[in-house]
């Protein structure tokens, strides 16, 4: 996985998300827009992270482990059981 460029800065978050609470759109395939990373933060719990392209790597994401999406690039998440969790944007 891609580590979060040195030069960006964060300049917004979404609110915390439960495996209750978290938006369908983040359960299927979506994207940043061009210039935009982001990282997602877990506070409790597990969180699979699929990247989809270019080529399939899935992540378990926990408190020691965060996940960087690049810009652009086809993502999506699901819960692994109770979580929580926020996504911080950087450009």
């Amino acid at each position: 996985m891609k580590e979060l460029p040195s030069n960006v800065k964060s300049y917004k978050k979404t609110p915390e998300f439960t495996h209750e609470s978290v938006p369908k759109e983040l359960l299927n395939a979506h994207q940043t827009k061009e210039g935009t990373w982001g990282k997602i933060i877990i506070l409790e719990g597990r969180l699979r992270y699929r990247i989809l392209e270019p080529e399939l790597e899935v992540v378990d994401l926990s408190v020691e482990k965060y996940g960087v999406v690049e810009p652009t690039v086809l993502h999506e998440v699901e819960p692994l059981g109770a979580v929580r969790f926020y996504v911080e944007f950087y450009r």
